[in-house]
């Protein structure tokens, strides 16, 4: 009988939605383990990695730097070139850019995650967003449940969760691999680059790179954050149908399939 995937929701000081990350994959039937960042040893054991949100380390010089100069990235880095799944939520994702393993075309940082441009504040901003899928379902490994063109309605939280590059040759690259995972979108899954659409004026509407191979995954906005019913807004249409219902408010919303999906590829892949 093959054994259940076992999930390490990598912990660094000054991460939060470490709790959410870990019941997110608990509620697909995985197991999973919050991990220290020091506490390396055996590392190997576990069939995916999930880098949670926050600020690592008060995010000193910039957003996810310092978190992606620990060792812990060596081991997770080989881990991921042997097909293992890496997930990166908002601080995590900023930390997988920032070791060069999204978009991971170069031996070398390639993107950043640069400060909101937003016309009415500076700094963080904390809002519910719409993303849509733009690839086939197959293309990377957190989506194997999501159909292209699908939107859904996930909050971003951040101060720096706008991608840019200077490599004008990058994008094209990352369009033509399929590497773009999401984008910002409306709630029709229109792409707007204005605000309030693209909520931080992300280059091409980015809310999600994948890597060349598809196993390693960096979102801004926060999937364990609209994983159940109930934690969608008051106005959304999908919640509104389970008004009243307790059990159904503890069903899952459109964005646990992409730890639903986490869970379908170690079994089919890893195991």
């Amino acid at each position: 009988m093959p054994r259940t995937p076992n999930i390490a929701v990598i912990y660094f000081p000054g991460n939060n939605c470490e709790e959410e990350s870990l019941k997110a994959v608990l509620a697909t039937g995985m197991e999973g383990k919050i991990v220290r960042w020091n506490e390396r040893r055996e590392i190997e054991k576990y069939d995916g990695f999930i880098i949670p949100g926050g600020w690592g380390y008060e995010d000193r010089i910039r957003a996810g730097v310092i978190m992606a100069k620990d060792p812990v990235f060596d081991l997770i880095r080989k881990e991921a070139e042997n097909d293992k799944p890496v997930l990166g939520i908002c601080n995590g994702a900023q930390a997988l850019v920032e070791c060069g393993m999204i978009p991971g075309l170069k031996d070398n940082v390639e993107m950043a995650l640069a400060p909101n441009k937003n016309p009415f504040m500076n700094g963080y901003y904390c809002t519910w967003i719409y993303i849509k899928s733009t690839e086939e379902k197959n293309r990377c490994i957190f989506t194997k449940f999501t159909e292209k063109n699908e939107v859904l309605p996930i909050p971003i939280a951040h101060g720096e969760g706008r991608f840019v590059t200077k490599d004008k040759e990058l994008i094209s690259k990352l369009i033509k691999n399929k590497q773009i995972i999401f984008r910002y979108s409306t709630k029709n899954g229109k792409i707007e680059e204005s605000f309030t659409t693209n909520p931080n004026g992300a280059t091409y509407n980015i809310a999600a790179i994948c890597n060349k191979n598809g196993n390693v995954m960096a979102i801004m906005p926060h999937p364990e954050r609209a994983s159940f019913i109930r934690q969608l807004p008051d106005t959304a249409e999908l919640k509104n149908k389970f008004v009243g219902n307790a059990n159904a408010m503890e069903a899952p919303a459109p964005a646990m399939h992409v730890f639903k999906s986490m869970k379908s590829y170690i079994e089919e892949e890893i195991l």
